[in-house]
């Protein structure tokens, strides 16, 4: 056990004991009591003087183990300041990294390798590098300070160097001498099997066939060559090579045999298993380990170059005796079972036999034989199934077993979901599997489909999922189609179709938003903010501010209680559309604007505003005067107001045969995209930060700039997104920071006057301040764009106080015709401090004295909100003064003296 760096010991103790309740045994040397990872149990424990690694005690139903640095890599990857080279130590870096993150004994590996540099100009970085040189001209060096800094390049070899063909091999292996020579992917599983007496060289990729060192190899060795073992990483692409490789190898003369170390929860290379050998502090003990990895390994290894299917299932029958079990050959799934009075006659006939070659047969021969003879191996179906993990719903307690399909021929491989009913019985799971994939079928029988689910499901894996896109609260997780960060990293969903980070496997089962996020930092395109500038000024860089913030919504709701809502109105052309459409287009959304809720039935607007957490909800209001809309069409703003604070969306049941409920969050925010002003209480409208846009004077300049945004595709752009949120930590900082002073200079402003106008706006203006972490915003676009959002609340504050303009209107045209004649004109009410108005009626006389209003639908839903005279009811009927004037001048044409009218208080 290679000794731990003390500071390094001292905060992984630290660690262990914070995030798995490691606790220390007193008079031992160990930590228990951890609670395990992967099975959850209380079985965990580690060393107290060296925690190289945790390990669950439970060796025979779990016993998964990982090493510190799988745990946190902080504390190993930046090796050139925890032990920096000097003058008289200049591999100091080299051999710290080889030590302590490889395992290695470095008098073993003394003078194979220097300590260099390298720097790379696009990522402006540089890194220490451990350097090996290869036989035949160049390098290979791996990358030791934080190589996440240069993307997938961990290590690289010579610029303009290529070892097709070669492969590295240890200095202290003979190839003269050997009898077996392992052939491992890269030079540390090289270097790895070499501590332990097993001569391997590397190919250095798993594509490389080393022919030239082989024929080298061939020529030297005349004609004792050695057993090859190929033992390239277990990953699909290598094992297709491993066969490959294997049957080139033997048309030159070698005799092949494959190891393959098992994967189960993640990644194993021969590095990893000579790190987890040396945890074993007995020395029987940790040879008996060696030689059962190995063994184990050579096993896997035989099951891949099996040329038959029969010959695949006695391998399997003899490692584990099992007389019936499944297994899978080239894609399809077959059943065997031993038929052991077949066996014993078989043997029988062996020992007996005349023939030549029989009495030549061993004990071991002659009984491989005799299984080989009768072994019954039944193709069972076309393709191979399996079950990857189980996946459940929380909220509605539905549950999926998520399985991969692979077929024989190029077809593509088909993953998809079987509920627990489709995988418990034969006939359901034939149906399934037909129609997930074209011509899969299962002709097993319901016995053999128990065994396999039994062997495939047993210990399956979890993944929590979620039915939204954005970010997740509970998990502190943005997840994006496919692509996700948390605490400021970038993670791709993996083969399996979830997001793995540490202590977390998650994935999204929401469908029907697709995202185009280009993740590659060369193609983003950064001149579009010089575009947005010229086209829309301040107020554009609001509305890109307002989607900023949005991504951190839930966040600032969790802390502050609320986030604002967000109006865009404007004229007819002023390019409201255009600055969405782009705007979402940073948001990985190409063609998207908003939608109309008047479409929407109730329970298809609750899911629009669940699908997305940390993403603006646009929201296009109908045209008023949308004769498909109608009076009883008229759309009710109150209804968002518990959305301000990110309260439910409305109750709904759980179907589940309870009296469960659910009530999911509104995680997204929201905005309101329409020509006309919001109308709407005073509640929602001290929610709202407003945006108007003013048809702009045009110019060539301005015209070409908003050619180039519609132009712009989601894919040039949307890498914006993986910058903000990679920055999260940072954003909130100084959100934290500036709203409180924000809300202090608008305090100081007499004329705002409402609390939550100032909350809202200095929210506004943090993250305003937040946005130039990511953007490079001028100190001239900064001060211009904070006297918009300063002038936006002072206005706010104002339509607080005011009518809209079309009440208003309203209001000025009836002080007219009141004004006319000296006979009540359009007020029914005899009471003085009462004004009763018939809707139509009014109208019919604005019209007739030529006095534009807006339109009776629109007006009978500005009237509720009156300001400056407050309506009482909508539909009273009233002893008419205009009806009783009419009457006495007209005694010949009687109407009728009661009306129907609109009550305000005068």
């Amino acid at each position: 056990m290679k000794a731990m760096d003390n500071a390094v010991r001292a905060e992984v103790l630290r660690r262990l004991e914070t995030e798995y309740n490691l606790q220390p045994t007193k008079g031992t040397k160990y930590l228990r009591k951890g609670v395990c990872p992967s099975c959850g149990k209380r079985e965990l424990y580690s060393r107290s003087d060296e925690p190289w690694f945790i390990k669950c005690g439970r060796e025979s139903k779990c016993g998964e183990q990982w090493h510190i640095k799988e745990l946190y890599e902080d504390l190993f990857d930046d090796w050139s300041t925890r032990a920096p080279a000097t003058d008289a130590a200049p591999n100091a870096s080299a051999d710290s990294y080889l030590q302590f993150a490889r395992g290695f004994d470095l008098a073993l590996i003394k003078g194979w390798y220097t300590q260099e540099n390298f720097w790379s100009r696009e990522a402006g970085a540089g890194s220490a590098t451990v350097r090996f040189a290869l036989e035949h001209g160049g390098y290979w060096e791996r990358l030791i300070d934080r190589p996440h800094r240069f993307g997938k390049q961990k290590a690289r070899f010579a610029p303009g160097k290529s070892p097709k063909g070669y492969w590295w091999c240890p200095p202290c292996v003979d190839l003269s001498e050997v009898k077996e020579l392992w052939i491992v992917e890269g030079i540390f599983d090289a270097i790895a099997l070499t501590h332990h007496g097993i001569a391997a060289v590397s190919a250095m990729s798993s594509g490389a066939f080393p022919f030239e060192a082989l024929k080298e190899l061939a020529r030297n060795r005349g004609g004792k060559l050695p057993a090859l073992v190929w033992a390239l990483d277990n990953e699909p692409g290598a094992r297709r090579y491993i066969r490959k490789h294997a049957a080139m190898a033997r048309e030159l003369g070698y005799n092949c045999n494959a190891a393959q170390i098992p994967q189960r929860d993640r990644k194993v290379d021969w590095n990893d298993l000579h790190q987890r050998w040396q945890f074993i502090d007995n020395a029987e003990q940790r040879a008996d380990r060696i030689h059962r990895d190995i063994e184990e390994a050579r096993y896997h290894g035989s099951l891949l170059l099996a040329e038959t299917a029969a010959e695949k299932g006695v391998l399997m029958y003899e490692w584990r005796e099992r007389y019936e079990f499944h297994f899978v050959f080239e894609n399809r799934l077959y059943w065997f079972k031993m038929d052991l009075e077949k066996f014993n006659k078989a043997m029988q006939q062996l020992e007996g036999s005349d023939r030549h070659e029989d009495q030549l047969l061993d004990d071991k021969q002659r009984r491989e034989k005799a299984l080989r003879q009768c072994g019954g191996v039944v193709e069972i179906a076309n393709c191979y199934p399996e079950a990857l993990y189980f996946q459940r719903n929380e909220v509605t307690d539905e549950s999926w077993y998520y399985f991969r399909v692979d077929f024989p021929h190029d077809e593509p491989t088909v993953r998809n979901t079987f509920t627990g009913g489709q995988v418990a019985a034969a006939s359901e799971f034939k149906k399934r599997l037909l129609g997930m994939a074209a011509g899969a079928v299962f002709t097993g029988s319901g016995a053999q489909l128990d065994k396999i689910m039994r062997d495939q499901l047993f210990g399956l894996k979890t993944v929590q999922t979620i039915d939204y896109v954005g970010y997740s609260r509970e998990h502190g997780c943005y997840v994006f189609g496919d692509l996700a960060v948390r605490n400021g990293q970038l993670e791709r969903v993996n083969a399996e179709d979830y997001f793995e980070f540490k202590k977390l496997r998650l994935k999204t089962l929401q469908k029907s938003i697709r995202m185009e996020i280009n993740g590659d930092a060369h193609d983003y395109r950064t001149e579009w903010l010089d575009w947005l500038w010229l086209c829309f000024g301040a107020q554009g860089l609001v509305a890109l501010t307002y989607w900023f913030g949005s991504l951190f919504a839930e966040q600032i709701r969790a802390e502050f209680q609320s986030f604002p809502f967000l109006e865009v109105t404007g004229e007819a052309g002023a390019g409201k559309s255009t600055l969405l459409m782009f705007l979402w287009k940073l948001l990985g959304r190409q063609d998207e604007e908003g939608d109309d809720p008047l479409k929407m039935t109730k329970a298809g607007l609750r899911r629009w505003l669940s699908q997305t957490a940390n993403m603006p909800v646009v929201v296009l209001e109908a045209d008023r005067s949308d004769p498909e809309g109608g009076q009883g069409k008229a759309f009710d703003f109150d209804q968002f107001k518990p959305l301000y604070n990110g309260r439910g969306l409305g109750l709904t049941g759980v179907k589940n045969g309870g009296n469960d409920t659910n009530a999911p969050p509104f995680r997204a925010s929201l905005v309101f995209s329409q020509n006309a002003t919001v109308a709407a209480s005073e509640a929602i409208l001290t929610r709202i930060v407003k945006l108007h846009f003013m048809r702009p004077t045009v110019t060539s300049a301005s015209r070409a700039a908003a050619d180039n945004l519609n132009h712009l595709q989601a894919s040039d752009v949307s890498h914006f997104l993986l910058l903000a949120t990679k920055a999260e930590q940072k954003v909130l900082e100084v959100f934290r920071e500036q709203v409180k002073v924000h809300e202090q200079t608008l305090r100081a402003m007499r004329e705002i006057r409402v609390e939550r106008i100032i909350k809202n706006h200095a929210q506004m203006l943090a993250l305003l301040d937040a946005l130039r972490l990511v953007l490079p915003i001028t100190d001239e676009q900064l001060r211009t764009t904070r006297e918009e959002l300063l002038a936006m609340a002072l206005d706010r504050q104002g339509a607080i106080n005011a009518d809209p303009d079309e009440v208003r209107t309203f209001w000025d045209v009836y002080e007219y015709l009141q004004s006319l004649s000296d006979d009540p004109v359009v007020n029914h009410s005899k009471k003085p401090d009462l004004i009763a108005i018939n809707l139509n009626e009014f109208a019919e006389r604005a019209a007739e004295h030529k006095q534009k209003l807006a339109d009776v639908a629109t007006l009978r839903t500005l009237l509720k909100l009156s300001r400056s005279r407050p309506c009482l009811d909508t539909n009273r009927a009233v002893d008419s003064a205009v009806r009783s004037a009419f009457n006495q001048r007209n005694p010949l044409a009687q109407r009728p003296a009661t009306v129907k009218c609109w009550v305000f208080k005068a």
